[in-house]
This record gives structure tokens, C-alpha cells and sequence, in this order.
């Protein structure tokens, strides 16, 4: 008996190819997300006048060109700008809780109740 009979149909299975989703994907939908990415960083980075904008949607572009070719299909490219996104948004609100002090009603100069 031979229980193999699978495994050659196995390798000859139409498998999808890393460019087939890269050219399903719009071209104004990559400067979509790019957009997305500039909104993210103009609210994290500093900048300032043209030159500043100019450098933040180099950088955006950089990066969305850098996981768009490092990404093996749509949803892990998605996946992947979205995850580097939401850590950018987490690390500046743990900047902001830091930078703010732990009793906002005011200091109190009285010693902690012994119970």
C-alpha cells in the first residue's frame, strides 16, 4: 500500500507567489497607508516648516517601501505597518504617563495613614 499518493499533488498546488499580492495592491493605496504613516508621525516627530514635512514623508516612505518589499503577503503587510504604528502610539502615551506626576490634585506634605 502506499500511502505517499498525496504528497507530489502537494508541491504541484498553484502556491501564491510573493509579487501576485504586491501586484493586486493599488497604487493609491500604498500612498494611502503612507498618509497614515505621515499622520502618525506628525504627531509624534518633531517638525518644522516644509523641510520638516518633506524629511517626515521621506521617512514614511522609506518605511511603508521597507515592509512592502519585507512582507509575504497583503495581511502581514498590513499586519506589519499596523503593529509598528500602534507601538509608536504605545510608547508615546508611556513617555506622556511618565512626564506626568503621579498625584495631578496636587503634592501632599502629610505622611502616609499607618492604618
Amino acid at each position: 500500500m502506499d500511502t505517499n499518493n498525496w504528497r507530489p499533488t502537494q508541491g504541484t498546488e498553484p502556491t501564491m507567489d510573493n509579487s501576485d499580492w504586491r501586484a493586486q495592491l493599488q497604487p493609491d493605496s500604498r500612498q494611502r497607508i503612507v498618509n497614515k504613516i505621515m499622520e502618525t508621525l506628525k504627531r509624534h516627530l518633531p517638525f518644522s516648516g516644509p523641510e520638516g514635512m518633506s524629511e517626515l514623508r521621506k521617512i514614511a516612505q522609506r518605511f511603508e517601501e521597507k515592509i512592502y518589499t519585507a512582507a509575504t503577503s497583503q495581511p502581514d503587510y498590513l499586519r506589519k505597518i499596523s503593529l509598528k504604528m500602534l507601538a509608536m502610539e504605545t510608547k508615546s502615551q508611556n513617555t506622556m504617563s511618565n512626564s506626568v506626576p503621579s498625584n495631578p490634585g496636587g503634592p501632599s506634605n502629610k505622611p502616609p495613614d499607618p492604618g
